[in-house]
């Protein structure tokens, strides 16, 4: 008997020859870097935390009793603060009893909807590379993977459009579109989602957009709702989250917003996901949304400058680069830096920790093995800026001693 079970782990890439499984990319770079004391830039968590008046308010909230489950779809008030959210930013209205469901983070908004909406015979279609996450959860469903590159062209990453032209068919009954994109960084243009939208309605499918990284774009860059697109609003779920906007990765305060009878699914399959959680955190959130604007801003501005910060590191230290539109990464090519001795991008991340103490994450991670996108990125690797100055800083000081990287990192660092 083949159990499902295994068919996720192959999918996220995760499936060892002797049919364990292997921990995620992420686990084993942090394992790496704390033991060999290095400056963690492979998994994208904040070292600091958010605002301290939201993280007070969900004190307060544990005191006065919010300990118990709230609502299946979200308390009230973080439902209309949602909407109102979504009204003021992208000038969408919706419905908050009826088209907003409050998700334990944004990774189960993405798995209610593919458990809900597909399954054998359908087809989903991503970008590549993608979130780790979305090839498990498409194998979730019994649904199959079809992917579509982004190329990496005159210094930027962008959709091929006659592949993703291809890619969709009559098969297809959900393309999940990541913007601003992990891992590359990458805003989608407007020019990009009409093609999306013109394509997904062509074959009459739901589009799914996580766009977790919506307000944290640089340069001017703007991040555009594909939901707003003519044609798209009947079609589309908007997932998001609380996460990334107000760095409170840990409390898991996602939400999906989109057409009643499409909530109405996800509610049905969230209910035997995790039913409801989060209480204490979702009246903080609630009050963030509507009155955190400034706080949003300044995590931007923080984070351009810290983007800045490591893109100028990087590049004095040999790396070819894309400077990202948004989200918390930088993509780099490791072919300088390549040898017998690490061949990829894979075998370079895994070497880097314990040659100068520093953790990055190959992009062949975020590849499906073996496709043309793995090939072409396969001396890729994706550094996190989303750090403080000081580790930042010595992370760069130690990528600069990279034309030593055969000594061991105890030689190199305390």
């Amino acid at each position: 008997m083949t159990e499902r079970w295994r068919s996720v782990a192959a999918a996220a890439g995760l499936a060892a020859d002797d049919g364990s499984t292997r921990p995620t990319i992420f686990a084993e770079m942090t394992a790496l870097a704390l033991a060999t004391d290095s400056a963690n830039l492979g998994q994208g968590f904040p070292d600091a935390d958010g605002p301290e008046w939201i993280r007070r308010l969900a004190a307060e909230a544990i005191l006065q009793g919010e300990n118990q489950y709230p609502p299946g779809r979200g308390i009230p008030a973080l439902r209309e603060s949602i909407a109102q959210h979504r009204l003021r930013h992208t000038g969408i209205a919706v419905d908050p009893s009826t088209e907003v469901l409050v998700t334990a983070g944004a990774t189960e908004a993405l798995a209610a909807a593919l458990l809900a909406f597909t399954g054998p015979g359908d087809e989903v279609v991503t970008l590549e590379p993608f979130y780790d996450a979305y090839a498990a959860l498409i194998a979730m469903s019994g649904a199959t993977h079809v992917t579509v590159p982004l190329r990496h062209i005159d210094g930027a990453f962008r959709v091929d459009r006659a592949a993703l032209a291809d890619a969709v068919g009559d098969r297809t009954r959900v393309i999940v579109i990541n913007t601003p994109h992990n891992p590359t960084g990458t805003v989608l243009s407007a020019d990009e989602l009409g093609l999306i939208s013109d394509v997904a309605q062509r074959v009459d499918a739901l589009v799914l957009t996580d766009e977790v990284y919506e307000h944290l774009t640089f340069d001017g860059a703007r991040h555009h709702a594909l939901a707003a697109l003519p044609g798209m609003a009947d079609r589309t779920i908007t997932i998001s989250s609380s996460g990334k906007t107000f760095s409170l990765t840990g409390w898991k305060i996602g939400w999906a917003v989109g057409p009643a009878p499409l909530i109405e699914a996800m509610t049905a399959v969230k209910q035997f996901l995790t039913y409801s959680g989060g209480a204490p955190f979702q009246p903080a959130i609630a009050r963030a949304l509507a009155a955190g604007d400034d706080d949003i801003l300044e995590l931007r501005d923080s984070l351009a400058d810290r983007r800045d910060l490591l893109v100028s590191g990087l590049r004095a230290a040999g790396f070819d680069l894309v400077v990202p539109g948004g989200t918390y990464f930088v993509c780099a090519d490791a072919t300088p830096f390549l040898s017998d001795a690490a061949p990829d991008g894979a075998a370079f991340a895994r070497m880097l920790p314990g040659a100068i103490g520093v953790a990055c994450v190959p992009i062949s991670a975020f590849c499906r093995a073996g496709s043309e996108t793995a090939s072409a990125l396969s001396s890729w690797v994706r550094f996190t800026f989303v750090k403080d100055e000081r580790t930042l800083r010595t992370a760069i000081d130690r990528l600069s001693r990279l034309g030593g990287a055969a000594e061991p990192a105890s030689e190199q660092h305390g």
